[in-house]
């Protein structure tokens, strides 16, 4: 693994170096800003915020900040450089093995594209496994699924995406382990991606892999466009670690009978029986969203349920139960 590092990273730097001396002239150049802040409400049925097995809602009857985000991206010639920066519970749990400012660093890399077909990034990026994005605006859902909760969410390295032609399209990269940015010990992770879709781009497909010593993960995106009001996506992903397997299989349901309002329902089955990831039991979670957009400003009221194989939730009694439910109503403003 570390020479492939070594040897990609003598790639990258002969291009750049390459690219540099044959420039003749100045190169256009752009920015881009983008900026958004959510927060939210929760209400556990049971009052019990350890009901929370999932990522960035470990709270009850509270007014709480998700995140602030600022995101720029410069483009100069075929350079972008992105930085990426957060403040808040997303942030800090996304960036959990950093301390200090670099837990407040979401992204940050650059990318060289030396012609239409290949383009190289090195540095931290988030995931390209599963549907679902650390940013609020990004997903349907507020509350995250398990498959995002468990999965990896960043990677640092370096990779190259290729274009097949058409609407498919290949990456491959070497990264530190999972959600790491700085990694003392030799080992590191193979990650790639095959994406393919239909010409007029009703159905898409991301076959996603990552893996290394003692970790492996599996995953597969499928986005379909029923109409212009229903939408069906898939996200299965089956990982291994140490020799322990946990999966996950999610449907999500766009339906938007305006371009106000939209609704979408997540129906996830999570199984970790064998604990790979400490959960211990198979658990099936329905989670009810709606979108109702004003201009830039975004309320996400939601309803979730989650159903588990074995008593591995609290009731109001701080009794032992299998089931738990809680309400959010979340806000959310970009531009």
């Amino acid at each position: 693994m570390k020479k492939s590092i070594i040897l990609l990273g003598i790639l990258f730097a002969s291009i750049v170096s390459n690219a540099q001396s044959n420039a003749t002239k100045p190169s256009k150049s752009s920015t881009t800003y983008t900026f958004y802040v959510d927060g939210y409400y929760k209400s556990d049925f049971a009052s019990k915020p350890e009901n929370n097995k999932t990522s960035f809602t470990n709270s009850n009857n509270a007014l709480k900040l998700g995140m602030a985000s600022l995101k720029v991206d410069q483009v100069i010639g075929k350079f972008t450089g992105t930085i990426d920066l957060g403040y808040g519970k997303r942030v800090e749990e996304f960036s959990y093995n950093d301390k200090g400012l670099a837990q407040n660093v979401k992204q940050a890399f650059i990318s060289f594209a030396p012609n239409s077909i290949v383009k190289f990034t090195v540095g931290k990026w988030a995931t390209h496994i599963g549907y679902e994005l650390l940013d609020a605006y990004a997903n349907r859902n507020y509350s995250m699924s398990y498959g995002f909760s468990y999965g990896p969410f960043f990677h640092t390295g370096v990779r190259a995406d290729i274009s097949l032609g058409g609407k498919s399209a290949f990456m491959i990269g070497v990264a530190e382990p999972t959600d790491i940015t700085n990694a003392k010990a030799e080992v590191k992770m193979l990650i790639a991606q095959f994406s393919t879709g239909t010409k007029d781009d009703k159905l898409k497909a991301f076959l996603n892999y990552q893996g290394g010593k003692d970790k492996s993960q599996f995953d597969l995106v499928l986005n379909g466009v029923v109409n212009s009001k229903f939408a069906i996506n898939y996200d299965g992903t089956i990982a291994n670690i140490a020799g322990t397997n946990w999966t996950s299989n999610a449907f999500y349901f766009n339906y938007d009978p305006s371009a106000k309002v939209g609704f979408t329902l997540r129906s996830e089955y999570f199984n970790d029986s064998k604990s790979a990831v400490a959960v211990g039991t198979s658990i099936f979670q329905n989670t009810l969203s709606a979108n109702i957009h004003f201009s830039k400003f975004t309320i996400i009221p939601e309803l979730r349920f989650d159903n588990a194989k074995d008593k591995v939730f609290i009731n109001k009694s701080s009794e032992l139960t299998a089931g738990a439910g809680n309400f959010i109503i979340a806000a959310v403003y970009k531009f």
